[in-house]
């Protein structure tokens, strides 16, 4: 794996001499991205996780807030979604205002949640819209009941232009109807029955499949398309299957194909978590802006293997 290094920011700000006849200088607009997720007061996934990544990436960040979580870097303790009005309303409100290049899907809360998305992504069919099914913490906290599970299946997918489920969440969402072939089925099978429906693209990561490389696998209405080996990394992260879903609508944002997308965000994930810090006591963060700081640091952080990709 070649690491790309993206260029440092010239943070000196310089503020100009106050005249009365300035002219301000309009910088072009940096594609807006819109995400739909909860809170994390870490940091480390959810909303923020999102909004460094989109950041990062060079795309302005616009947010949907649809729960309030507490929790650390170990797992989640509770959630309390939003009212669906105040997520129609929260979404609306920006898409009235600003053209959005691209949605991300987090977690979402409730079926009541999943419904009125689902009835505002309808209206925005042409703009690619990224999911990360969000069904647990790394923890094991579960995130979304068995209607959940079934709502965005039915109502989401079908719109979706990729799905990006890890492989326990492929199982579970594949078969969120009949529980005895959750555990009886191989993740090719998974993809093309979430292929079937509806999502164009399936990214489904191996991160707690015993391989001794962790494999993600990109699926299209072909099949497999690709599958990606990375070195598996002893540990784990906290918002890593967010930054990867975020980076790959954010890379999209930019005007890359899917499957481009897919080979960058993988690439900009892997330096996150090869850079990752340990803030807490719980799971790694892994550094999105990574690319900002002195190499001196980057050593001093980074454990020298390539990271695993999960959430």
């Amino acid at each position: 794996m070649v690491e790309r290094q993206l260029p440092k920011l010239d943070t000196r700000v310089r503020f100009p001499s106050a005249a009365p006849d300035l002219k301000v200088h309009m910088a072009s607009i940096p594609p807006c991205v819109l995400t739909f997720a909860a809170t994390d007061p870490s940091g480390g996934a959810g909303l923020q996780a999102d909004i460094l990544t989109l950041a990062s990436i060079g795309c302005h960040p616009l947010s949907v807030v649809t729960g309030i979580t507490v929790q650390d870097s170990v797992g989640v303790e509770s959630i309390m979604p939003l009212d669906a009005d105040w997520i129609n309303d929260q979404a609306r409100t920006i898409l009235e205002d600003m053209q959005v290049t691209a949605f991300k899907l987090g977690l979402l809360g409730s079926v009541e949640n999943v419904a009125v998305i689902a009835e505002i992504m309808a209206d925005y069919p042409d703009v690619p819209l990224l999911i990360d099914p969000v069904l647990a913490s790394g923890r094991g906290d579960e995130l979304a009941s068995e209607e959940m599970r079934a709502a965005m299946c039915e109502l989401l997918f079908p719109q979706a232009t990729l799905i990006t489920p890890n492989s326990i969440e492929a199982r579970r969402l594949a078969y969120y109807d009949d529980e005895d072939e959750v555990k009886n089925t191989s993740l090719h099978q998974c993809a093309e029955r979430l292929l079937e429906m509806g999502s164009e693209y399936v990214l489904i990561t191996g991160t707690h499949e015993r391989t001794n490389d962790v494999i993600n696998s990109l699926y299209g209405r072909s099949g497999l398309i690709r599958d990606y080996h990375w070195e598996r990394l002893a540990g784990s992260y906290h918002g890593s299957g967010c930054t990867l879903t975020s980076a790959i609508a954010a890379c999209m944002a930019h005007g890359l194909s899917v499957e481009e997308a897919v080979q960058e965000a993988q690439e900009y994930t892997w330096q996150t978590l090869k850079n990752g810090f340990r803030p807490g006591m719980g799971q790694f963060i892994p550094d999105r802006f990574f690319w900002a700081r002195d190499e001196d640091e980057q050593d001093d952080k980074g454990n020298g293997k390539s990271p695993s990709i999960q959430h």
